[in-house]
């Protein structure tokens, strides 16, 4: 069932590699990169060695599950069409990842370029937050994108959507594991002064 470039071994192992890095998740390009014909996607669905998450979004049957699949999934789902994921987990989300408060957003946030394009035809489709994010500004964690703590606060403290006394908390807790560092925030400068010394005043302890 498999492409005639590569044996039916080579294959299965090609696409274990790539779904291996994705908490079993793979894309129909990248199981046909691996070399499965497109036509018989569904023959393996049918036979239980896939599970079909979405159209273009698929899951390993039998890979270990993942500690949070709904990343991975949604990660995907940003996908152009070039098969390249274009979200960025941020604000409450990347907060929440550093577990830098006490918060527990039950909707995803996502930055997404401005240009971005897809139907929301599923629930719980992340909150979109369109602009761009410098890649100085991003680090990976549970296999995707996540904007980096200072970038994540210094954006939730210009929208105002999280309580101050979590913001509190998160600044002084980045601050004090290393996350945040003085030095970091004095020469970021794509983040606006007022911004700046809103944190140093959250952080305390001059």
């Amino acid at each position: 069932m498999t492409n005639n470039r590569h044996s039916h071994k080579e294959t299965f192992e090609h696409l274990y590699e790539i779904a291996e890095g994705q908490g079993g998740y793979f894309t129909s390009k990248q199981a046909a990169a691996a070399g499965f014909s497109q036509k018989n996607h569904g023959y393996h669905v049918r036979a239980g060695n896939w599970i079909r998450e979405r159209r273009g979004i698929y899951r390993l049957a039998k890979f270990p599950p993942a500690e949070r699949p709904d990343l991975m999934f949604w990660w995907l789902w940003s996908r152009n069409r070039d098969d390249v994921p274009q979200g960025v987990y941020s604000y409450e989300t990347a907060l929440s990842l550093y577990d830098l408060s006490d918060i527990n957003p039950a909707t995803l946030h996502m930055t997404v370029p401005r240009s971005f394009q897809r139907r929301k035809t599923l629930s719980k489709t992340p909150v979109l937050h369109r602009g761009s994010v410098h890649k100085d500004d991003i680090e990976t964690r549970f296999s995707v994108k996540v904007t980096r703590p200072l970038k994540t606060i210094a954006d939730l403290l210009a929208v105002r959507t999280v309580q101050m006394d979590h913001m509190q908390q998160a600044v002084k807790q980045a601050f004090q594991l290393g996350l945040i560092t003085r030095t970091e925030l004095a020469r970021n400068g794509r983040i606006p002064a007022a911004i700046k010394k809103e944190i140093e005043q959250l952080r305390g302890d001059h």
